[in-house]
């Protein structure tokens, strides 16, 4: 459908441009021929005119000559007469002599008589008894009964039948252009109409999620760079559905897991009936709490990650100590690393670091990072977070010795949905949420890792103004 609306307007367009183009090059040429031919004919009629002007003249101061014996024999031996005929008229409108030897009996009853009666010229140019002609008649020198003009008439058919000629010639040569236009805009049809045709076809394809679709590019042109530009958009799309679905499964399956564990201890706690053992009644309830909270933190980053997607998420800012909300993030997780056999070092600075954000915000991305380096660490591992301030800003970093990242995951690892190692519990959007909160505050997060070695993450943030 696209490919013949395209072609439609370029008919209309382009092909009737030209159309009009050569309509008007061939009415111009027409007249413009006519007018040359015409002229022509118009300056040799002016010509015998004149020749014949003066010969009256000369017969007029000639006394010793009849003048009206002159005139037709003037008239009977014009020397043009086998291209235009000589008359003359009397005052009655008459033609008493002419050239063509034939009797002058008839009456001239067009106007160029009229006219050179009064100005001294008169043309005539029109059909007389299905003949074209022109007819110029002047008024004579010598004005008398039998002579009061003279009338030079030409047949215009043989002229008419050249211009038409020449005419026909030019329509030809038009219609050759035309059909010359035609053929070579196939070339047009084939490298671009066609292969928009292609283009809409694949991406029907892929929205259809068909991201296995592809375009075939044949020319390094504006057409084969948008063929790329739609294979990368499908490649782009198949990895963001992967990742979706890869996503989708690890949120099913950190789900699953609290739930079975709290499902589980609930139904041991309940089959124990009046026999409690405190003891396993305190740990059963530790497990029920501890999960119960893992699934409110996991409902909490999903409903953040949807404010994020909506631009919903709003901040409450107020003036705080960054240094405190650190210490109070790093303090939530010393006995857990105690208790996973890896070694939490916290270095802070003297000095207080004021500044203006959202404190349960930036809490949540200190405790996120964190969590991830502990996570993605093992035991016997170090998890190092450092604060320093730096003029106007404060520099806090933390780094793991855990497991790292692949190079070709760096990239990426700041992507919605997107786990560089989905052996390890989480869900993929921690980080995209603390990227888009960090950012929101008007500072920056940094990744850096090496495989085997370990993990860095950097926030910089601008303190605030006294």
């Amino acid at each position: 459908m696209a490919a013949r609306k395209i072609t439609k307007r370029w008919l209309f367009n382009n092909l009737g441009v030209i159309l009009v183009i050569l309509i008007s090059l061939e009415i111009g040429f027409s007249m413009g021929i006519r007018a040359f031919y015409y002229n022509n004919v118009r300056a040799a009629i002016m010509a015998q005119a004149n020749y014949v002007t003066n010969q009256l003249t000369d017969y007029s101061e000639d006394m010793s000559g009849n003048f009206s014996e002159q005139v037709r024999s003037l008239v009977e031996n014009f020397k043009e007469r086998n291209h235009m005929e000589l008359m003359t008229v009397d005052l009655d409108r008459r033609v008493t002599f002419t050239s063509s030897g034939f009797e002058a009996d008839s009456t001239i009853q067009t106007s160029d008589f009229d006219d050179a009666m009064s100005v001294g010229i008169g043309e005539f140019v029109g059909t007389i008894n299905g003949e074209n002609i022109m007819a110029i008649t002047v008024a004579s020198p010598v004005v008398d009964q039998q002579l009061a003009a003279m009338r030079f008439a030409v047949s215009l058919d043989r002229i008419d039948r050249q211009i038409v000629l020449l005419i026909l010639i030019i329509t030809l040569f038009g219609v050759a252009i035309i059909f010359f236009v035609i053929f070579s805009s196939s070339y047009f049809i084939n490298s671009i109409v066609n292969p928009v045709g292609d283009v809409s076809v694949t991406a029907r394809k892929i929205a259809q999620g068909d991201f296995n679709a592809r375009l075939h590019k044949k020319n390094d042109d504006e057409i084969g760079e948008l063929c790329d530009t739609i294979n990368y958009m499908a490649e782009e799309l198949s990895a963001n559905e992967k990742m979706k679905n890869d996503f989708i499964s690890s949120v099913s399956h950190e789900l699953r897991t609290p739930l079975t564990a709290i499902k589980g201890w609930s139904e041991t706690l309940a089959d124990m009936g009046g026999e409690v053992d405190s003891e396993l009644l305190g740990k059963g309830m530790r497990v029920i709490t501890g999960e119960t909270e893992r699934l409110a933190q996991m409902v909490e980053e999903l409903l953040d990650f949807s404010r994020l997607q909506n631009g919903r998420m709003q901040l409450v800012k107020e003036k705080l100590d960054l240094i405190a909300e650190l210490s109070d993030a790093v303090l939530m997780f010393e006995e857990r690393a105690k208790h996973e056999n890896k070694q939490l070092i916290y270095e802070e600075p003297d000095q207080v670091a004021l500044f203006f954000g959202d404190r349960n915000r930036l809490r949540q991305v200190f405790v996120n990072i964190i969590d991830n380096a502990l996570k993605y660490s093992d035991s016997g591992d170090t998890v190092t977070v450092h604060a320093a301030v730096t003029g106007e800003s404060i520099r806090i970093s933390v780094a793991d010795t855990g497991i790292g990242i692949k190079e070709a995951y760096l990239p990426k690892v700041k992507e919605k949905f997107f786990k560089a190692n989905s052996t390890r519990r989480g869900s993929g959007i921690g980080l995209a949420v603390a990227d888009e909160i960090i950012t929101m505050h008007g500072g920056t997060l940094e990744i850096t890792s090496k495989e085997g070695v370990g993990t860095k993450v950097t926030i910089v943030l601008p303190l605030a103004k006294n």
